[in-house]
């Protein structure tokens, strides 16, 4: 299996509705490796590590986030790889 990492942003109404909560569990679940963040001009940060399938997936999800938020655009860009261990949000 093709292993990737990417890393980006999430915008739109995604900080005090639960986004980052809602990213660990849903990573969790596809076993993914990485982190998510609150960035000060009020988008989430995200390093998303695992196998190409799954990432993919993840990123589908990030478009549409939990119920609470709404989400602007996603803009995702492959990185070097990160050896990340599980999925934490910082």
């Amino acid at each position: 299996m093709t292993s990737l990492s990417v890393q980006g942003f999430v915008r739109g109404r995604v900080q005090g509705v639960g986004f980052r909560q809602a990213t660990v569990q849903q990573a969790t679940a596809l076993g993914l490796d990485g982190w998510v963040r609150n960035c000060p001009d009020g988008s989430v940060e995200v390093m998303l590590c695992g196998t190409q399938a799954d990432v993919e997936a993840m990123a589908h999800w990030l478009r549409e986030g939990p119920d609470a938020a709404q989400v602007d655009s996603v803009d995702l860009h492959a990185c070097v790889w990160q050896d990340i261990a599980g999925f934490v949000q910082l």
